[in-house]
């Protein structure tokens, strides 16, 4: 998804959504809740879906002066091509991927690693405080995309040994409720196990009490491995639990999982 608006002339950006519009491309699982924060917020918007010529109607707006802002996971060297077509349109392009899934989406608590002009953030700040809890300025435009690409590949991995670790315990005969409240009094507590957990009836509120529906799905999350996978190549960069869960995900797309949310690994390990 992405959002702009115009760069103010004055230093403070106090009470941006007194004076601007945004603009959001982008209302699916995440999008959607990203944009109503917005308007709580007070910001008059211009919404488009993701469709190519909703895209391309976007990108003849762009006018002088404008500040967009691009939270999509994309390929790093992708991110520094559109931010040198924007500097020739005379505006000014960021990258703010977020962290948190669809939950930290309605709450308004995200997480935003953001790249591009430093002093472009000051003026990006309070648009994705109406969306975030948490900004996070990496530098440059790209070195937002790296740090996304390296999370995301992470929780792939610890989600995956979630799934496993559950099932074994379910095997062994334990309660996977209280086998949950262990792992997470435990050293092996991490986000999969604690915030999302990946088995039905342990958790409420998230995919798996919902048969994995909404949440981050596991094509997205296949194709944020193959992004991961691509960088490895170019850099040289050994990921051997990395390589080996994208093959896991890759797997379980044309095996009915595609449009499920990625904690059903644990269901798909359990067929």
């Amino acid at each position: 998804m992405a959002a702009s608006l115009r760069l103010p002339e004055a230093a403070s950006t106090a009470g941006l959504a007194a004076v601007y519009s945004a603009g959001f491309i982008g209302l699916g699982n995440t999008g959607n809740p990203m944009a109503k924060n917005l308007m709580k917020h007070g910001y008059p918007l211009i919404v488009y879906d993701v469709f190519p010529e909703a895209c391309k109607e976007f990108q003849d707006a762009v006018k002088k002066d404008s500040l967009l802002i691009d939270s999509g996971t994309i390929d790093p060297a992708v991110s520094k091509e559109l931010a040198k077509e924007v500097e020739k349109m005379g505006a000014v392009f960021m990258d703010a991927p977020v962290s948190g899934g669809v939950g930290a989406a309605r709450l308004g608590n995200l997480t935003f690693m953001v790249g591009g002009v430093e002093d472009a953030f000051a003026a990006a700040q309070e648009l994705l405080g109406c969306m975030g809890s948490s900004l996070v300025y990496c530098g440059a435009v790209g070195t937002e995309r790296a740090a996304k690409t390296c999370n995301n590949m992470l929780l792939a991995i610890s989600m995956i040994g979630t799934a496993e670790a559950m099932n074994l315990g379910i095997g062994l005969g334990l309660d996977p409720k209280l086998l949950a409240k262990n792992l997470n009094m435990s050293s092996g507590r991490c986000w999969s196990s604690a915030t999302y957990k990946p088995v039905p009836g342990v958790m409420e509120g998230v995919p798996s009490a919902n048969d994995y529906q909404g949440g981050f799905g596991t094509t997205l999350m296949a194709k944020d491995l193959g992004l991961a996978q691509d960088s490895a190549t170019s850099t040289k960069s050994p990921i051997l639990l990395g390589s080996l869960a994208h093959q896991l995900y890759r797997m379980m797309c044309p095996k009915g999982y595609s449009k499920k949310d990625f904690s059903s690994v644990f269901q798909f390990l359990r067929e």
